[in-house]
């Protein structure tokens, strides 16, 4: 039954006289949508960034797009500028420091003056002019003063931990140095505090506050992410001239 619609849809959109997109070339005309673009399943990737774009919050479009998962609903849209803008604004003012000490800023600042790094941002100078790629101690973030975490980060600084926990494992069956496990027992304890830190802080907030931060961490995960969707035209495709 699939298949068979799926052809049908093929046949109907290509004997369609025009379709329009929403872009238009130098001279102010329209350009044609992809038609290879258009097939049953783009409509969930639609459905979902029309919602997004209005601002529906995840777990709602979670729940319409019947999935189990919201790190399943994420993969279905892109985040739109002024989203963007509406997030960063609320996790500037939950930054942290190494500590997990509140250390709010502008969102100007927090776009403009730190560079993201794996867990969380970098505002040390030369690390920011080389977008993220000149870190001086090698991205042992939680022992850097210049370390900037926000809560959107949190999921990562946890896998983190995890991860070093097992690098420790390893280098102990390795009979690594004392100096070794030491460094490494040291960042797991650091990433542990700072994200023990910034959660106590996220459950003291009212519930809606709370809400509102979580679908901006949400938000702020899925831009870092990357992907992006073509949407379907809204417009009615109009056929031999009707």
């Amino acid at each position: 039954m699939s298949n068979d619609f799926g052809a049908g849809m093929r046949t109907w959109v290509n004997n369609l006289d025009t379709l329009g997109s929403d872009a238009m070339d130098s001279e102010g005309n329209v350009i044609p949508f992809d038609r290879s673009l258009i097939y049953p399943y783009a409509f969930r990737h639609s459905f979902a960034q029309r919602h997004a774009d209005a601002g529906t919050p995840l777990d709602v479009l979670r729940d319409l797009m019947d999935h189990d998962d919201p790190k399943t609903t994420m993969g279905y849209y892109r985040v739109s500028l002024e989203r963007k803008r509406k997030a960063v604004k609320t996790l500037s003012l939950m930054v942290a420091d190494r500590h997990g000490t509140a250390t709010p800023c502008s969102p100007t600042a927090y776009e403009q003056r730190s560079v993201g790094v794996p867990f969380g941002c970098c505002t040390e100078p030369t690390n920011v002019k080389a977008g993220g790629h000149a870190c001086p101690i090698r991205f042992q973030c939680s022992g850097c003063g210049f370390y900037r975490p926000d809560p959107s980060y949190l999921p990562a600084i946890e896998d983190h931990a995890n991860s070093l926990r097992a690098d420790r494992e390893k280098a102990r069956a390795m009979d690594a140095a004392g100096f070794v496990i030491d460094n490494l027992t040291a960042q797991i304890n650091s990433y542990e505090e700072v994200a023990a830190t910034m959660r106590e802080r996220m459950a003291a907030l009212l519930k809606d506050d709370r809400a509102e931060l979580e679908e901006a961490a949400a938000v702020l995960r899925r831009v870092r992410a990357g992907g992006d969707h073509k949407l379907l035209p809204l417009t009615v495709a109009a056929k031999n001239g009707a």
